[in-house]
């Protein structure tokens, strides 16, 4: 996977946002196998807080509905105010209003494909500075 991150190196870095342990682990696996360096969390407040600390991703995975106040759509505008062409992939298995999204992103309604998800971390953050 050759994709230029955020910190220079052709190592993609993929935050994953899920509340559910066995989706979370399933697809951080998935994406450490085929390469990325993989942040996990499990609550919005925990990704808002890493974008706060300055860790440095180039993608965003985050469910919309997760567990506590924030929400996946916060998660999302906390990564683009500090980092405006971050690409971002959302899912959710409930109904959603996609005007939420952010530009250059991209929705998944669950049950995805996970090889769905693994394309989308490989190719969006080669577009997403156009997007912004």
């Amino acid at each position: 996977m050759a994709v230029s991150s955020a910190n220079g190196s052709n190592t993609l870095h993929v935050l994953v946002d899920e509340d559910e342990i066995l989706v979370r682990d399933d697809i951080a696996h998935e994406l450490r196998d085929c390469g990325c360096t993989v942040l996990e969390a499990d609550t919005g407040e925990q990704a808002i807080a890493m974008c706060a600390a300055g860790v440095a991703v180039d993608v965003v995975f985050t469910d919309i509905n997760l567990n506590g106040p924030s929400s996946g759509w916060d998660v999302a505008d906390a990564f683009r105010a500090a980092r405006p062409a971050i690409a971002v992939v959302y899912a959710s298995g409930n109904s959603i209003d996609r005007c939420r999204c952010v530009p250059g992103s991209l929705f998944f309604a669950k049950p995805y494909r996970l090889s769905d998800i693994l394309n989308a971390c490989r190719h969006l953050p080669k577009n997403a500075a156009s997007f912004s």
